[in-house]
């Protein structure tokens, strides 16, 4: 490496004048100034507009649509089944009728249908397959009973591919898939903002190629030995498919960078995560999403390893070669079309022009002088966060079943109470923290207000039938675990539960989860304007700056996510002042958060951050899942954390008149309040740097060709940045 001044002095008579070119450059930069608070701005919302319309649009209400259901059996009964559940269910379901029992057998468990109905003299056989996802037995449960039971026929189960005792919740594909998704496109969106020399394609094949292997060896020794998600008969298929799904989408997201550069991390993330997720078959069942996504399912690189990864780890390995060859053909098209762009580059220029490094250092320091430092630095930011999606998220969810989940016992008499608590417990030890009343109204109003998850009252001489209070709204999981457990409990004892729920989510929010996706808006909003402004316009880092634009962002961007939630998605309906205001307040707190660790750690303060904000937060959200299916750690975190508090201030809002809005604001103003002391202190100790230190340098690649003329053009593209810091000839 050399460092070199240029350009040398010229004394062309027919120069500009001295004036005329101060007028041009202070012109230049002016533009480049406007140019960067635009993006400041401009980057958040694309990224979270993306995420937010993406999820909340194919997610928020998942309904089933053309859901492929196999009837076979006496063809007198069959007609009459399918017309009536093809007339009771518009658009839900596509019926096909098979020739005989095991061919709907094999069809449900080659996931050519999601379940099969066998009608055969009074009863009818429901056959599904928990493996091909966990909320499928539900969803076609609640298509079928109905029409069985209008016919006077006994409906029996049985599940083909039961999920396995360390996976009930069937979440390990899903999680795993996500973290290879993410080591696949994460290391060369960083690459080529700071170190694009490595993706040079010699040096870029052979780092993917190891990089997939590193993560392969991760994923596995997480969800195997460390967890034991993954039982070591799969240990071979495991590493394959997610060596090969690594490598895929990195082949991939390397094309990217050559036709949109730093830009190709909204690309990757457009076409691997907002619409991979939905159209993945992982998170819900694909014949529940639009349309659109189950032909994106079918090629789309998210999608494949998560079939791949189900048929092995649940299906014995049946039906994963179509899927394989998905992420093959993917891996091939990308490298074969990065070949392609290079030699046609090269034929059109065959001297590169230079290049201009916008992020210098990870860290937040200066650049480091020696490579390993740099290039470890590189390697750090990835790894550590596929670390914890895989380690936090799947460790928190990947056995979701209830712990001393809070419900009442309600009897005429505390006593009798008391004496239903001690039958139970004995069958149901540790799963409830049962407790005894004798007021109804008072176990009304402890599970309208979400201190317990639901109430048992029991029978009377007046009412013999016992009836079960929950509370959807408050948690749709932990009403589904209640509404599942006390309904066989009763049933053993041949006693009538009806069910009555409190609070019912409206049929746009029909699994509660919209609170999340809005509460994770809020969230990536507060964290990237620091991220984006301190790579962008690092001018805007200084306290006197950053706080206004932080005061007008903050309720902008709340404004922007209600607009994805209501009106664009329909969501949710209304409350937008109150969203308005308690969104500007967390965003903003969580940019002054986001910002004491940008201030110590640069770029690298996205590891803590959103392991803070996410990776810990979702977990302990009482959104996706119920916190009394949670390790108690999350339990202890959702008292405490930004992400917890967000959701239930969306809830609150939402479904219950805002009755816990102030104490979840007061969590977030203790956040702000901390945070921005910190960084009024690290400011005074650690002065704020301004500066955009950008670095150009000439590829190795026909550096010989460059001479004089090439290295005035690099010279003087640095000074009409008004930023020459430094000029790096980087060498094979």
């Amino acid at each position: 490496m050399s460092s070199t001044t240029y350009p040398p002095e010229h004394s062309d008579p027919e120069a500009p004048s001295v004036e005329t070119a101060a007028a041009a450059a202070a012109k230049r930069e002016k533009a480049e100034k406007i140019g960067r608070y635009v993006a400041m701005f401009l980057m958040p919302v694309l990224m979270v507009g993306m995420m937010i319309t993406g999820y909340l649009g194919a997610m928020h209400s998942p309904s089933p649509n053309d859901m492929p259901i196999a009837v076979t059996g006496n063809t007198t009964v069959t007609q009459a089944f399918t017309q009536n559940l093809v007339a009771n269910n518009p658009g839900a379901v596509d019926v096909e009728v098979a020739a005989d029992e095991q061919t709907a057998r094999n069809m449900v468990f080659d996931r050519e249908v999601t379940a099969a109905v066998s009608l055969s003299g009074s009863t009818a056989t429901l056959y599904t397959a928990s493996g091909a996802g966990a909320q499928l037995g539900s969803t076609v449960t609640g298509l079928v009973a109905p029409e069985v039971l209008a016919l006077d026929l006994e409906l029996t189960t049985e599940d083909l591919a039961p999920l396995p005792e360390q996976d009930i919740s069937g979440l390990a594909a899903m999680f795993l898939t996500t973290a290879l998704v993410m080591a696949g496109y994460l290391p060369f969106s960083v690459l080529i903002s700071n170190s694009p020399e490595l993706l040079r394609f010699r040096r870029a094949l052979p780092l993917l190629a190891g990089w997939s292997a590193l993560i392969a060896a991760l994923a596995w020794l997480v969800t195997g030995p460390m967890l034991g998600v993954v039982g070591s008969e799969h240990t071979t298929a495991v590493l394959g498919i997610s060596w090969l799904g690594v490598f895929a989408i990195g082949s991939v997201q390397l094309f990217f960078t050559r036709l949109f550069g730093p830009m190709a991390v909204l690309v990757g993330m457009l076409f691997l995560m907002v619409l991979g997720m939905p159209a993945s078959n992982m998170s819900f069942p694909i014949s529940t999403m639009p349309s659109f996504y189950t032909q994106l399912h079918a090629f789309l690189p998210m999608p494949a390893i998560g079939e791949a990864l189900r048929s092995e780890l649940y299906f014995g390995g049946a039906g994963a070669g179509r899927h394989l060859l998905v992420l093959v053909f993917g891996a091939i098209a990308g490298l074969g079309a990065t070949l392609l762009y290079d030699v046609l580059k090269k034929r059109k220029h065959p001297a590169p022009k230079p290049m201009v490094i916008n992020m210098p250092s990870l860290h937040g320091g200066k650049r480091p002088k020696s490579r390993f430092w740099r290039y470890a630095s590189l390697f750090v930011f990835p790894f550590v966060m596929v670390s914890m999606m895989l380690t936090v998220m799947l460790g928190a969810m990947h056995e979701p079943s209830p712990k001393d989940m809070p419900v009442a016992v309600v009897g005429t008499t505390t006593e009798q109470a008391e004496q239903t608590i001690a039958g139970l417990e004995q069958n149901m030890t540790g799963l409830f923290d049962l407790r005894a009343l004798n007021n109804e109204t008072e176990a009304r109003e402890q599970v309208a207000e979400r201190e317990i998850v639901g109430a048992l009252i029991l029978p009377s001489a007046e009412n013999p039938t016992a009836t079960l209070l929950s509370n959807q709204a408050g948690s749709s999981s932990a009403q589904m675990v209640i509404s599942q457990v006390f309904t066989q409990v009763m049933g053993a004892q041949q006693i009538e539960l009806s069910i009555e729920d409190i609070a019912p989510l409206p049929d746009s929010d029909s699994n509660g989860t919209s609170t999340m996706y809005i509460a994770m808006g809020w969230m990536l909003s507060g964290f990237m304007i620091i991220i984006v402004g301190a790579n962008a316009a690092p001018s805007s880092r200084p306290l006197r700056k950053l706080l206004p634009i932080a005061a007008i962002y903050a309720p902008f961007m709340s404004a922007f996510v209600w607009l994805i939630a209501d009106p664009i998605t329909g969501a949710i309906d209304g409350h937008f002042w109150a969203l308005l205001g308690t969104g500007a307040v967390a965003i903003f707190c969580v940019a002054m958060f986001a910002a004491v660790f940008e201030r110590l750690i640069g770029m690298l303060s996205v590891i803590p951050v959103i392991g803070v904000l996410m990776f810990l937060g979702v977990p302990a959200s009482n959104g996706a899942l119920s916190i009394y299916m949670e390790p108690e750690l999350f339990r202890l975190l959702h008292n405490y954390l930004p992400m917890p508090a967000a959701v239930e201030t969306i809830r609150s809002i939402l479904y219950f008149n805002g009755d816990v809005v102030g104490a979840h604001l007061s969590t977030f103003a203790i956040w702000g309040v901390v945070s921005l002391a910190l960084v009024f202190i690290i400011d005074r100790i650690k002065p704020v740097s301004t500066s955009t230190d950008l670095i150009a340098y000439l590829p190795a690649e026909g550096t010989e060709k460059y001479g004089e003329d090439a290295k005035a053009e690099l010279a003087a593209h640095m000074e009409a940045t008004k930023k020459t810091t430094e000029t790096e000839l980087v060498n094979a």
